[in-house]
């Protein structure tokens, strides 16, 4: 592919230290594409930091911090390279990164999602929460890894070093090819942040398309540099998000039962943060449902006219790490 196919997109806010820290290898390691840089209208001096250091970044600004959905739908539609890369500005790409995931989307004309290896910038011998070695979900909407269970991490022993179809791509490296993006109509701005990229891959899925993990492109995610796992805005955002994306996206007959089994396994999720005294992400839950709820006609109306009925990689994950304590991917049947 010519240089001028890929496009490596990183949405920036306020991430000054971020981008001095992690840009120059992304420009080091990508001769094959072209930088971007989109700003979510940053309070800091990013923009004047990226015109001073590095003038090759092409640089788009966003008239405001829509979040992650909407801070890339604003920004692509200028971009016209063929391909996207959405990177997150606390990746550090390794050398040759982008070369086998341009082989793949050459030669299998099919797959139009693709995800790298993502290993832990702080312990670079494991696997990174966010996407590890490709994301699945289970019957009941809650998302997996290979390499990633909940929060267990394993350590890369070369285990996931294969090519292999997945259901769904991190939002921390995810290349989709821009005519796909755009016949999805990009993200649903109404996640605002936290599993948009689910919805994206399943909504891809639910059309025919493919997403593939390619172990030979490694990079390594710093992970929570946005918003930390502690904070309990991440876990109202992603039990809403997750219900949301199972209103838009459950085969037809699958909504109300699962929809009512989430109740009570959210529910005993909920019961779980009390015992610990985290009251707040207890309080979390209880509103993510609720407002769940108020926005379910509306997501209703965004379901496409097919939904794929096998769309999940495990019955329950829930009951097999937490009742039958399988811990690993590999462990799974």
């Amino acid at each position: 592919m010519n240089s001028n196919k890929i496009a490596v997109v990183i949405l920036n806010w306020n991430g000054k230290e971020l981008l001095a820290q992690f840009l120059p290898k992304v420009l080091a390691f990508s001769k094959e594409a072209t930088v971007y840089v989109a700003d979510n209208a940053s309070a800091d001096d990013s923009i004047d930091y990226i015109k001073k250091n590095f003038p090759e970044v092409q640089l788009i600004q966003n008239a405001e911090n829509g979040g992650y959905a909407k801070g890339y739908n604003d920004a692509l539609p200028g971009v016209s390279e063929e391909i996207f890369c959405l990177l997150n500005s606390d990746i550090e790409v390794t050398e040759n990164w982008l070369a086998p995931i341009l082989a793949e989307f050459e030669s299998n004309t099919e797959t139009a999602i693709i995800q790298p290896k993502i290993l832990d910038f702080k312990q670079q011998t494991h696997f990174e929460y966010a996407g590890a070695a490709g994301g699945f979900i289970d019957k009941y909407g809650y998302p997996f890894c290979r390499g990633r269970i909940f929060h267990t991490l394993e350590e890369d022993k070369n285990q996931y070093n294969d090519s292999k179809e997945i259901f769904w791509a991190s939002g921390a490296c995810l290349f989709i090819r821009k005519s796909v993006f755009h016949e999805l109509n990009g993200f649903d701005e109404d996640f605002f942040a936290h599993q948009e990229e689910i919805d994206l891959c399943w909504r891809a899925f639910n059309k025919g398309y493919k997403a593939t993990y390619i172990a030979e492109s490694v990079v390594y995610h710093v992970g929570g540099a946005t918003l930390d796992s502690a904070n309990p805005k991440k876990t109202y955002l992603n039990f809403r998000n997750s219900l949301c994306m199972l209103a838009k996206n459950l085969p037809k007959g699958k909504l109300v039962p699962i929809i009512f089994l989430r109740l009570v396994l959210d529910g005993i999720a909920g019961v779980q943060f009390l015992t610990k005294l985290q009251f707040k992400h207890a309080f979390a839950i209880l509103k993510a449902h609720f407002h769940f709820y108020a926005r379910l006609p509306k997501m209703v109306k965004k379901r496409g006219e097919k939904q794929q009925k096998q769309y999940f990689g495990h019955k329950s994950i829930v009951y097999s790490y937490f009742i039958k304590g399988k811990k690993q991917y590999s462990d799974l049947s």
